[in-house]
Parts: C-alpha cells; sequence; structure tokens
C-alpha cells in the first residue's frame, strides 16, 4: 500500500478516512480549510496534555497516535494515514490533548483551526455527519480491538492488527499491502514484548504471509494473513473472517 500523492495521478482516499467518506464537492471544502503544512520524520505535531485545539487533515504519509500509561510506558493508541483527520476530538470539544501525534517518515496535513472546523460543519451538515461517523468508527475500532484481543495469543493480536490496517487503508480487491510499521512500533500496538513481536513476525514470514524490511512490513496474501488471525484467537469468537 501506498500512500503518496502523486502529482497528475487519481487520488486514492481510503473510504474508512474523512476525505474518503464525502463526495467531491464536500472533499474540496475540506482541503480548502487551514493552510498547508509539512513535518519531518519524527515530528511531533500534536503532545498529550496539550491545550492546542487545532486539527490535522492528513494529505499524505504517516503518523503514529501515542499516549502513556500509568507506569511510564508509552502505548500506541492508533496509525492513522492520509485522508485522516487527527486532533479532531480537540477540534471539537477543547478539550486537553490525550494523545501524541508523530509523523512516521515526511507528512502533509492541511492545518485547521477549531473555530473554521466547527463553521465548516455547522455551514455543511454532510461533512459533520461524515466527521461524526468517522469519531465513531475510531470508537468502534478501539472498543472491538479490547475485545478481539480478549484471550487471543501475540500472533493472533499481531495478525489481526495488520489485517484491520491493511483493509483499512489499502485499496479494495487488491490481496496485499504496505504498512509503514517498526518491529517496536507493531510491539507497542499489539501490547506485547519486542522478543514476542519477533517470534510472532518469524511465524507469519515463513507461512508467507509477510515479507518485512527497515520500518515496513508488507503483506503478500491478507487472506492467508486472516485464516492465520481466525486460527490464532481465541476458540469459538472469531473477529475477522476469511472473506473480509
Amino acid at each position: 500500500m501506498n500512500n503518496t500523492r502523486v502529482r497528475g495521478a487519481a487520488v486514492y482516499w481510503p473510504p474508512a478516512g474523512l476525505l474518503g467518506q464525502v463526495d467531491e464537492a464536500d472533499r474540496a471544502i475540506l482541503l480548502g480549510l487551514g493552510h498547508r503544512v509539512v513535518y519531518p520524520a519524527g515530528q511531533i505535531t500534536i503532545r498529550e496534555a496539550d491545550t492546542s485545539d487545532f486539527a490535522l487533515l492528513l494529505l499524505g504519509g504517516t503518523v503514529k497516535v501515542t499516549a502513556h500509561a500509568q507506569d511510564g510506558r508509552e502505548a500506541l493508541l492508533a496509525v492513522r494515514m492520509a485522508g485522516d483527520l487527527v486532533g479532531e476530538l480537540a477540534g471539537i470539544d477543547g478539550q486537553p490533548r490525550i494523545g501524541t501525534v508523530t509523523a512516521c517518515g515526511r507528512v502533509l496535513a492541511r492545518y485547521i483551526l477549531r473555530s473554521e472546523l466547527l463553521e465548516c460543519t455547522n455551514q455543511h451538515p454532510a461533512i459533520g455527519r461524515a466527521l461524526s461517523a468517522s469519531v465513531v468508527a475510531k470508537l468502534r475500532t478501539a472498543t472491538g480491538r479490547i475485545v478481539d484481543f480478549t484471550g487471543c495469543d501475540v500472533l493472533g493480536r499481531l495478525a489481526r492488527i495488520l489485517h484491520h490496517l491493511a483493509v483499512t487503508y489499502g485499496r479494495p480487491g487488491r490481496n496485499e499491502a504496505q504498512l509503514p510499521l517498526s518491529q517496536p512500533e507493531m510491539a507497542t500496538l499489539v501490547g506485547a514484548a519486542e522478543s514476542s513481536i519477533h517470534k510472532a513476525l518469524r511465524a507469519l514470514r515463513e507461512s508467507g504471509a509477510v515479507v518485512t524490511g527497515y520500518r515496513r512490513i508488507t503483506i503478500l496474501d491478507l487472506d492467508h494473513l486472516a485464516r492465520i488471525a481466525v486460527a490464532a484467537g481465541p476458540a469459538g469468537s472469531p473477529a475477522i473472517s476469511p472473506n473480509t
């Protein structure tokens, strides 16, 4: 999966993201909000507990959303890619940030102030509904992840997370995808030690489901990955169908 925007090429916006949920006219309105910003790899764009209230509409690249647990460990909450709006909760309610957003590689975005975002959703109800649907989808995913992981081993959790990200951001009809994730990031996303992730990745590579490289994992067969996720999950409650 490559979410880099190529000049002159047709732009694909994943349907799970805000830009993929609106029609062309409303998409043009969203793309006209705020101003263009570019962040280098490793740049923190939003900081946990900060009182800023802007949102970022991602146009290219990938960010990770992290937060600190009570014991001081960093938890990877989500991975967001082009088409997604990040920081929208503070952009809606004006409350302090619940997570830190960091650029994973070069990121292109629109920097949108809370006042402009609220005015846009008030004037364009379809955009407001799409924003609400996007927030609800993220909450459903977070809830499903908790349920999905119950009684599931590291291999199953990793396979399910990778499958979810690939289906969410990949192009329909393709049985392969590429995700810009390092092994430490996969470990925090899954909630496992890096040594356990190494073993799970080795099993996925040996099965022919994936290949790994520097800060990336390429899924060669989504259907096969889904079957592994089901087989490794808790008995009687598969959350992923091989036909997803």
